[in-house]
């Protein structure tokens, strides 16, 4: 199985977070990627470099006032005098309907869905190179390969069209699903991150060609607290084309795996002809987040039932930190998949 990452991935360094308030160091380090290429190269994947694929396949699914909001923030940012380093919203609209702020700090508001998706002079770019990695890899699989992973960093699970939060901000997994309906009259976007997809199911919400089933923590108490229910189940003609499975903190590798099976009976109702699985190593029972209880040997179990669908696969990088086990899990999940294959 090849993997696609570009080195500008790196560029994107966030300094600090607010978690309950209280600034802590941003855990969506760069040394992620260290990390997570050593556990595709421990599994037998080739590293490849992706093509500038341009702005087309994220315009897809991101309008192109929220790209231009992500490509210029940072410099109009610096003009404000005292401002943080970083672009870090501290307004939120309750209402996001009707009017647009001319203003920086209001623009920010109205794009940032929370504290935890600080924006640097290097992010865009970094962001876009890591949907490319997602482009190139889709094109890989559109082309004939079984499967391919794309080491997306900055993740993008919580990026919803116009919106960035949760360290996310162009919707890798979208922009994916996006790119193979250029071939497949149906795409299933299956997330295993700890966190539920919110921003990939509200880009799909109210789309019939494009089914999405994510498998996380209870947001009940758990971030992204106001997305991620099982009555949630599309809008429109995607009524019915989208599918939660909450599960209770700390479940393991038997309440996942169950629930996995849930997912994939769905997934071969849907008789898709091509899947992308939001991976997110997060889930693992020694990450940091702390929610769920995957042990590394389960991610293996994972990916062997995803495997047995036998579809054209992507895999796309989400979630998963800075832990000992990180590379482990990776591993895991890329040499089970394989030889389910």
């Amino acid at each position: 199985m090849k993997t696609f990452y570009g080195d500008d991935q790196r560029r994107h360094d966030p300094k600090g977070f607010l978690s309950s308030g209280a600034p802590q160091p941003n855990p969506e380090k760069p040394e992620r990627i260290d990390r997570l290429l050593a556990g595709a190269r421990a599994a037998g994947s080739s590293i490849h470099h992706p093509a500038n694929h341009g702005l087309a396949p994220i315009a897809a699914v991101h309008t192109p006032e929220y790209l231009e909001f992500l490509e210029n923030i940072h410099r109009r940012w610096q003009m404000i005098p005292g401002a943080s380093q970083e672009v870090i919203a501290n307004i939120h609209p309750i209402n996001r309907s009707g009017s647009y702020p001319a203003s920086a700090v209001g623009q920010a508001g109205y794009h940032m869905a929370d504290t935890s998706c600080p924006i640097s002079a290097e992010t865009f770019q970094s962001a876009c190179w890591s949907a490319w990695s997602a482009v190139e890899a889709a094109e890989t699989v559109m082309s004939g390969e079984r499967a391919a992973y794309a080491l997306c960093r900055p993740p993008g699970h919580h990026a919803f069209s116009d919106v960035a939060g949760g360290f996310c901000f162009i919707n890798n997994s979208a922009v994916a699903a996006q790119r193979l309906r250029k071939q497949a009259d149906r795409v299933a976007v299956l997330d295993v991150d700890l966190h539920h997809g919110n921003g990939t199911q509200g880009i799909f919400y109210g789309r019939a060609d494009v089914l999405t089933v994510s498998i996380h923590a209870d947001p009940v108490r758990f971030y992204p607290f106001f997305w991620g229910y099982a009555d949630e189940r599309g809008d429109g003609a995607g009524l019915g084309y989208n599918y939660n499975l909450p599960l209770p903190r700390k479940s393991g590798d038997d309440v996942f795996l169950d629930a996995l099976e849930s997912a994939c009976r769905r997934i071969e109702a849907f008789a898709p002809q091509a899947l992308v699985v939001a991976l997110g190593l997060d889930a693992f029972e020694g990450d940091p987040f702390g929610g769920l209880s995957v042990s590394t040997a389960g991610f293996a179990r994972i990916a062997e039932r995803i495997a047995a669908l036998r579809l054209p696969t992507l895999i796309v990088q989400e979630g998963g930190y800075l832990c000992d086990e990180l590379s482990d899990n990776l591993t895991s999940f890329l040499t089970g998949f394989g030889s389910a294959v």
